[in-house]
C-alpha cells in the first residue's frame, strides 16, 4: 500500500452522520416555497454536495430562489439543526489512533467552516485536527475542489502525493482528481460503490474497522 502522510477527511457522512439535522432543515426551507416534503429519507440527496446546488438541480429552484432556500436552512439548522447529528461508531477512536500513529489529519467540508468547527468542537473531535477547510457563508469556496485547494495553499504540504482525500460522495473524489490528489471513497455514509467507481476512486472501503486497518496495520 502507497504510504500518506496527510489525510484530508470530508464531515457530513464521513466522520458523523448528520442525517436527521440537514433533511429536516432542507424540508423547512422547502416547505417555505410551498413544497412538502413528508419522507425525509428522499432529502439525503442533500447531505455532501452544497446547499445551492442542490436545491437548484434537485427542485429546479431559480439560483435567486435556490439561495432564499439555503437562509431559509440556516434559520433552523443555525439553532437545531446543527447538533441533530451523531459521530459514526468507530471514528473518534480511529482519529486517536491515526494521530498518535503521525498522521496528519485535514478537515475538507464544503459546509461553512463557522458551523464546522462548531460540529467538531462539539463532538470533541477538533483536537485531532491540523488544519479546517471549509466554505463561506456567502457561497465562497462551496465546491468540494474549492475547499481541498484552500487546504493545500494554506497548509504546508510540499509533496500531494502524501495527500489522501477521504469522502462519502463523488464530489470528494473529483474535487481531489481537481488538486491531483488519491482518493477513497468510503461507503458507510451516502455514496455508492458505483458512484465511487465512477468518479475514479483509488480506494473503496465498505466501513470504519477497514480504515483502521487500511492505515494502520
Amino acid at each position: 500500500m502507497k504510504k500518506y502522510s496527510y489525510l484530508f477527511f470530508d464531515l457530513d457522512g464521513t466522520l458523523t452522520d448528520p442525517k436527521i439535522g440537514i433533511t429536516t432543515c432542507v424540508a423547512y426551507a422547502l416547505e417555505s416555497f410551498g413544497i412538502q416534503v413528508t419522507n425525509l429519507d428522499t432529502l439525503t440527496c442533500f447531505i455532501g454536495p452544497p446547499l445551492l446546488d442542490s436545491f437548484m438541480e434537485y427542485y429546479h429552484l431559480s439560483k435567486e430562489d435556490a439561495k432564499k432556500a439555503v437562509e431559509k436552512y440556516r434559520e433552523r439548522f443555525t439553532k437545531i439543526g446543527l447538533f441533530e447529528n451523531h459521530i459514526y461508531d468507530g471514528i473518534e477512536e480511529l482519529l486517536k489512533e491515526l494521530t498518535a500513529s503521525h498522521y496528519q489529519l485535514i478537515l475538507a467540508t464544503s459546509k461553512p467552516h463557522i458551523y464546522a468547527k462548531k460540529i467538531l468542537k462539539f463532538f470533541h473531535l477538533d483536537s485531532y485536527f491540523s488544519f479546517l477547510a471549509g466554505s463561506e457563508l456567502n457561497g465562497t469556496r462551496s465546491k468540494k475542489g474549492e475547499v481541498i485547494a484552500y487546504a493545500l495553499e494554506q497548509y504546508p504540504i510540499l509533496d500531494r502525493s502524501q495527500v489522501l482525500m477521504i469522502g462519502d460522495r463523488k464530489h470528494d473524489i473529483l474535487g481531489a482528481k481537481e488538486n491531483h490528489l488519491d482518493s477513497m471513497g468510503v461507503l458507510f455514509g451516502y455514496g455508492s460503490r458505483e458512484e465511487h467507481l465512477l468518479a475514479g476512486a483509488d480506494y473503496i472501503l465498505e466501513s470504519v474497522e477497514e480504515m483502521r486497518k487500511f492505515f494502520l496495520t
